[in-house]
C-alpha cells in the first residue's frame, strides 16, 4: 500500500493507469475503495489516484476537532499530487470528498483542471437553510458533531450497525453494495481512531468550515465542474441540487443518475461515465 506522509499526516493511496492525472476522493464513512469498479475504467485513459482522506481508512487519525476540517484536508491532497509529479489534475470527490474536493478548488483554484461533486449541496446552504425533512434525513450531521465522546460511545457499540445502517438508509439498501467494498470499510470504521475522527469530521464543518464558507459566499468557481447527484437520493429530493451552485459555479454542467446518495457504490458503470463523458469533454 502506497503511502506519503506531510506535516506529520500519513496518506493511503492507490495509483494507476497513464495519461491525464485524476485524483478521487471518497465519502462518508467510506474509504477509497468505494472506487474499487470506477478507478480501473478511468485508469484505461487517465493516471487514477485514489486517496484516503485523513481521518479516514489507512490514513492518520488526527486527534483535534480542527485537523478535521475541510482545509487541512485539501492540503494533504495537494501535496500528495505535487509528491506523484502533477502540480494540477482533475478532482472528483463523493459526500465528504466532494466538500474536501471544494474548498480545495477554492483555495488552490490553479491546481484544478476540473471538478466533479457527486450528491452533496454547500455546506454553508445545508447548515443555514436546514429544512425539517433535510434535517431528519441528515440528523448525522449533528449527531456526529456532539461532545465527545457520546457519539463515539453509542457508534462503538456496534460500528457496524451503526454504519451499514447509513449506508442502507441513504443507498436504498444494501444489496447494491459490492462485498469486499464493505470488508474494506468495516475494518476502517471498527476503529476506535476512526470513529472519533470521522465525528471530528463533522464537528469541524458546523465550528469551523461553516465560517470559512461564509467568507468565500461571495467568490465563484472559474473550473468546469459537473456536478452529479443521485435522482433517487435525499438530496435530489429535497433541493434543485444544480440550482443550489448556480450562484458558485460559473463552469457547470450538472446530471441525474441512477440511485440513491451513493450511487458509485451501486451504480458505478452509470458514474464512470458520467465522470468519462465530463472528463473527456473537457479535455
Amino acid at each position: 500500500m502506497p503511502q506519503f506522509t506531510t506535516r506529520d499526516i500519513t496518506i493511503a493511496y492507490d495509483i494507476a493507469g497513464q495519461g491525464p492525472p485524476v485524483l478521487l476522493l471518497h465519502g462518508f464513512p467510506q474509504t477509497r475503495a468505494m472506487w474499487h469498479a470506477i478507478a480501473p475504467k478511468l485508469a484505461q485513459d487517465f493516471t487514477v489516484v485514489t486517496a484516503d482522506l485523513r481521518g479516514y481508512g489507512d490514513s492518520t487519525k488526527p486527534a483535534t476537532m480542527q485537523d478535521m476540517s475541510f482545509r487541512p484536508m485539501a492540503e494533504d491532497q495537494v501535496a500528495l499530487m505535487a509528491h506523484l509529479g502533477f502540480e494540477t489534475f482533475h478532482l472528483i470527490g463523493h459526500d465528504r470528498g466532494a466538500r474536501t474536493a471544494h474548498r480545495l478548488t477554492l483555495d488552490h483554484p490553479d491546481r484544478v483542471l476540473s471538478l466533479s461533486l457527486l450528491d452533496i449541496v454547500p455546506t454553508h446552504l445545508l447548515l443555514s437553510d436546514l429544512t425539517q425533512d433535510v434535517a431528519r434525513a441528515y440528523y448525522h450531521w449533528f449527531f456526529l458533531a456532539q461532545t465527545s465522546p457520546f457519539p463515539e460511545t453509542l457508534i462503538g457499540h456496534d460500528p457496524d450497525a451503526y454504519f451499514e445502517g447509513c449506508l442502507a438508509g441513504w443507498g436504498g439498501g444494501m444489496d447494491g453494495f459490492d462485498a469486499d467494498a464493505i470488508t474494506a470499510y468495516r475494518a476502517a470504521w471498527r476503529n476506535p481512531d476512526c470513529i472519533r475522527s470521522m465525528c471530528n469530521d463533522y464537528r469541524a464543518a458546523i465550528d469551523v468550515d461553516f465560517a470559512l464558507d461564509a467568507a468565500d459566499l461571495k467568490r465563484r468557481i472559474d473550473t468546469p465542474t459537473l456536478v452529479a447527484y443521485g435522482a433517487d437520493g435525499i438530496m435530489g429530493r429535497a433541493y434543485d441540487v444544480p440550482a443550489t451552485w448556480q450562484d458558485r459555479l460559473s463552469n457547470m454542467r450538472s446530471t441525474a443518475l441512477p440511485g440513491g446518495h451513493f450511487f458509485p457504490d451501486t451504480h458505478p458503470i452509470e458514474t464512470e461515465k458520467a465522470l468519462r463523458d465530463f472528463l473527456k469533454g473537457v479535455a
